[in-house]
């Protein structure tokens, strides 16, 4: 049964991204009306989706399936249900997702992993309030609220032919986007304590302290797993420091477990990698950019300037050169990495904590 509580209970941060996200969902909640929740995998769609149903009022339970998770042929009967003797091993009647969601809410967690053909019933579902269980022939009515989440853009996979159109428009009534961790890491300390917390209570120990240094560390990385691969490191830090206190160099060698330089040893790095532009012909790799300056252009800076932001700059000149060796080479970035001299695997490392995508080419 949907209890009514607060958002701030699932939602946490504050924000500007996280505030709308919340404003969004006491919204949604009492609507009864199908929600499409898009974001990056790990950024914590389901816990929307839970926030949706705790508000909304609904008398029945949210019924969760991920649809990758399970084998095609599978799916089917997990979402239906199925009658006995309907396929080998089906020994007695099963209610499927769409019986145990009644009076409550259907969640449907990667709903563009779904086939075609499972796609139309679906729909027939949606539409009608009906379902029919493998091997049966008799319509069971069902009263469920949709949410469906996915990682994939379904516009292009209905423009590709993958996800039927008519889905995608029952489906995509009122859709969220949930921001990555990256775009919303002011709320990381709210999130520490949060999920400290939580896992704590769960394992019945302390937590671990994070001193400023940590805190730092711990906001500036580019969580490509999102909220899912801060929850994994902060679990893995009550195991390793429980009720310690950890700092930022624990972090990075311990918690993270890669080489995330600290200030002075990115600065040093940014410069060897950069340092050196007149190496690179920026002419043959930048078309709609001006040419960046040669560094001895940067002697006279302080005639004209009291400042400069050189991290910030440093890493400018790093976008600017990757996104133009990307476009030069079509996306390749065997090819890109080449044209900047760098190993392959560097460029990768550096389009992640960067946060460039590789450019569609055609």
């Amino acid at each position: 049964m949907a209890v009514s509580t607060s958002v701030d209970e699932f939602i946490v941060g504050q924000s500007a991204a996280t505030k709308e996200l919340r404003r969004l969902v006491d919204i949604l909640a009492p609507a009864d009306s199908t929600v499409l929740i898009q974001g990056q995998t790990g950024s914590g769609k389901d816990v929307v989706a839970r926030a949706i149903h705790a508000l909304s009022g609904r008398k029945g339970p949210l019924i969760s399936i991920n649809c990758a998770a399970i084998p095609t042929e599978l799916l089917e009967s997990e979402l239906f249900g199925h009658e006995k003797g309907a396929f080998t091993g089906a020994e007695t009647d099963r209610k499927g997702r769409f019986e145990l969601a009644d009076q409550g809410t259907l969640f449907l967690d990667e709903i563009g992993d779904m086939n075609l053909s499972l796609q139309t019933k679906l729909l027939r579902a949606i539409e009608n309030r009906t379902i029919q269980r493998v091997g049966g022939s008799k319509d069971i009515k069902v009263n469920f609220r949709l949410i469906c989440a996915t990682h994939q853009n379904l516009q292009a996979y209905v423009d590709e032919g993958k996800f039927r159109a008519d889905l995608f428009f029952r489906i995509n009534v009122f859709p969220v986007q949930v921001p990555t961790l990256a775009e919303r890491s002011v709320d990381i300390p709210d999130l520490i304590s949060s999920i400290c917390d939580a896992i704590s209570e769960s394992q019945n120990t302390k937590p671990p302290l994070f001193d400023e240094t940590a805190l730092s560390e711990l906001s500036r990385y580019n969580w490509p797993g999102n909220v899912r691969e801060l929850r994994n490191v902060l679990e893995r830090a009550i195991v390793l420091f429980p009720k310690k206190e950890i700092t930022g160099k624990e972090v990075r060698e311990n918690l993270l477990r890669l080489k995330v330089p600290d200030e002075a040893e990115e600065l040093e790095a940014l410069w060897e990698e950069t340092g050196n532009l007149n190496a690179i012909d920026l002419d043959a790799l930048i078309s709609d950019k001006p040419p960046l300056p040669a560094p001895t252009s940067y002697q006279d800076w302080f005639s004209y300037f009291d400042t400069i932001d050189l991290r910030k700059h440093l890493q400018e000149v790093e976008i600017v050169l990757i996104e133009a060796a990307l476009r030069k080479k079509e996306g390749q970035i065997t090819g890109a990495a080449e044209a900047l001299k760098l190993r392959r695997t560097t460029l990768i490392e550096k389009m992640k904590k960067l946060m460039i995508e590789r450019p569609t080419i055609g």
